[in-house]
């Protein structure tokens, strides 16, 4: 069974390192009944530059790219059955989650947020995901 790439024009692809150059990964990958996709921030999927703004608003920019990319690989929220958070300051965590509760309220999903300091300056949040078809 081969794997399909997936990828949204609506969300940005993260880990490149020179805007010059395609990235070196895929925004998600289809592999049987899984989807995973890989960590999104703040990025204007325009731009490819930060969003300004607190830990609501880059929050917001993170869970509406994965959104995007959740959609090209034929998924919704209701499809996501783990989420992995990286915060660059542990402090905005209550912030974060209620953020994240307006999102997620109606599909409880597993996740692990832990403090770290994501690749990019002015990058406080990033967000990857792992969803499961029937």
């Amino acid at each position: 069974m081969p794997k399909q790439f997936v990828s949204s024009a609506n969300a940005p692809t993260t880990g490149f390192t020179d805007l010059q150059k395609p990235p070196p990964i895929a925004q998600a990958i289809r592999f049987g009944n899984m989807l995973f996709v890989s960590g999104q921030g703040p990025l204007d999927p325009a731009t490819k530059t930060v969003v300004e703004g607190d830990i609501e608003v880059q929050t917001r920019r993170t869970l509406d790219n994965l959104l995007s990319v959740l959609e090209a690989g034929g998924a919704t929220l209701a499809n996501v059955v783990n989420v992995r958070v990286i915060l660059r300051d542990v402090a905005d965590f209550p912030r974060f989650n209620e953020t994240f509760r307006t999102y997620f309220e109606n599909d409880r999903v597993t996740r692990t947020c832990v403090g770290g300091t994501p690749h990019r300056k002015g990058v406080n949040v990033e967000i990857d995901c792992v969803a499961m078809f029937d």
